[in-house]
């Protein structure tokens, strides 16, 4: 029994001892790693010598990434925009029992007439960047959206009107223009290059006009962000986690270089303000919608030609998919791409050119952004067996350019309209033979509306005139004044109907 206390006392002795001597060997600096070829007297002395080396150097690099960031914010502020908008709202009269039924139950039941009454004048603030010498910005479509008057506040203190020269909501991106010259320009990067964990700033207007050119910095949260619900058509968001607030909508999301990588555009918040989770539209997108309607007038999207839906966990068991990934196609245009591709219903799509298809809301972003005549690989799943099949992309059906001029024509008449391409035909079940425009928005509040016009219509004639093409309305409507009478010849499923109203004041 004493033998083997004494063995254990031993042990813990000898334990102590080897703890002891690591220690000193600690203090001494006998452990300290060294590069090969280096002399550990001379390390050791230096140490001892200046022990505040290491600590010098820290500071160093902290004061290097300081004045990294420095640079950045001070070569891309002249390049960053202030906008503030002036848009006249319609106020409506509103029962004071609206609260608890909602409108629509007055108007159904008790023919609660609603409507306007007297309007106000709301003021919009954003932010944008300059891309080009000559005064064109890059902003957020929902920035300008419906503006009346829109003014660009410039970092040298100028305060100037802006015209829009195109807008994309589909992808929530604007084109305005203002009046000057020599004007510092961002020079564009390549958002395809970031890296997650890559340190980025924003830059812009936040809460207030007087907040303006306030920098914010973070880090590249994640990239090729989609399904974001309220926000774009389209999405292909970088996710950063540098604070982003209201204002700060169409401002730069820049590199350590001081290159455009990004448009902010949105947050995620329950609280209204920012709590690290902001998207960004890439650079190569926006660059690609700006040269859209700079050169053509018009945003030029790739076009599949499928129905698609999600892969629910339903619809994987059913398909016995290992998981619930790609999307399935649910229906194939006549005459579209995938149909001479040999595309039928119930093929699940997985990649894109070897990349993952996450979503419907990412392959439709992949397919929008590839130029019409592009060749791509789409690996797909038929009855079980994987295949890949090769795809020319057709172009979407054209968009029309929504200049001033026309979109104040539009806003009078209180609806908008589409051609009739191929899925519209397919979703509203019109034959190839019949001719016309699709009313896809109408005001709730409008002339029209009041006289009938409902979504999904497709509009036959205009004052007697046939109509085949959403150019050839505008073509017609512009001339049209305040007070001038109209008619709409419509068809609504197997209904032919018209439509007559005077058209209202453009306010």
């Amino acid at each position: 029994m004493d033998r083997k206390k004494w063995t254990g006392f031993g042990l813990i002795l000898i334990m102590a001892g080897v703890i002891i001597g690591l220690g000193i060997a600690s203090g001494l600096d006998f452990t300290q790693s060294s590069n090969a070829g280096s002399s550990p007297q001379i390390e050791e002395s230096s140490a001892v010598s200046n022990p505040d080396q290491k600590d010098k150097s820290s500071i160093e690099v902290l004061e290097a990434i300081s004045n990294a960031f420095a640079d950045v914010a001070e070569t891309v502020n002249p390049s960053v925009v202030t906008i503030s908008t002036k848009t006249v709202i319609k106020n409506q009269q509103i029962s004071p029992f609206s609260e608890f039924f909602g409108d629509d139950f007055f108007k159904r039941f008790f023919n609660y007439p609603g409507g306007p009454q007297g309007e106000y004048v709301q003021q919009g603030l954003g932010s944008g960047v300059i891309i080009r010498q000559d005064g064109v910005i890059l902003t957020n479509d929902h920035v300008v959206d419906g503006a009346n008057d829109i003014y660009v506040h410039l970092m040298d203190g100028r305060e100037l009107e802006a015209s829009v020269q195109g807008t994309d909501s589909n992808t929530d991106l604007a084109v305005i223009k203002i009046d000057a010259k020599n004007l510092p320009a961002i020079k564009i990067g390549d958002s395809d290059a970031l890296r997650v964990g890559q340190w980025v700033l924003a830059i812009g207007s936040p809460l207030q006009p007087e907040l303006a050119h306030s920098v914010t910095s973070g880090i590249v949260s994640a990239k090729g962000r989609s399904g974001v619900g309220g926000l774009s058509t389209y999405q292909d968001y970088i996710q950063t986690d540098a604070a982003i607030n209201p204002g700060n909508s169409g401002g730069p999301l820049v590199n350590l270089k001081g290159e455009l990588v990004g448009i902010n555009t949105a947050i995620a918040t329950r609280t209204g303000g920012n709590m690290g989770i902001g998207f960004a539209i890439p650079s190569k997108l926006a660059e690609k919608v700006m040269t859209d309607i700079l050169e053509k007038g018009r945003v030029v999207r790739g076009w599949l030609g499928v129905g698609i839906q999600n892969i629910s966990l339903e619809l994987a068991k059913n398909f016995d998919l290992d998981k619930p990934e790609g999307v399935i196609v649910t229906e194939v245009m006549k005459g579209g791409p995938a149909e001479k591709a040999g595309f039928k219903v119930e093929d699940i799509i997985l990649q894109l050119n070897g990349e993952r298809i996450k979503n419907v809301t990412h392959l439709s972003t992949r397919i929008g952004s590839t130029n019409p005549g592009t060749k791509i690989e789409i690996k797909i799943l038929r009855n079980g067996d994987a295949k890949t099949v090769p795809v020319t992309i057709g172009e979407y059906p054209a968009e029309e350019p929504q200049a001033s001029v026309k979109k104040q024509s539009m806003e009078s008449l209180g609806f908008s309209v589409s051609d009739l391409n191929p899925a519209l035909r397919s979703r509203l079940n019109i034959d190839e033979d019949v001719k016309g425009i699709v009313v896809i928005n109408v005001e709730q509040n409008s002339a029209a509306f009041q006289a009938g016009v409902r979504e999904g219509d497709l509009i036959l004639k205009f004052n007697r005139k046939t109509v085949t093409s959403v150019s050839e309305f505008y073509d017609m409507i512009k001339d049209v004044e305040a007070g001038q009478p109209i008619a709409l010849y419509l068809k609504r499923g197997e209904q032919k109907l018209f439509a007559a109203f005077s058209v209202p004041p453009n306010n």
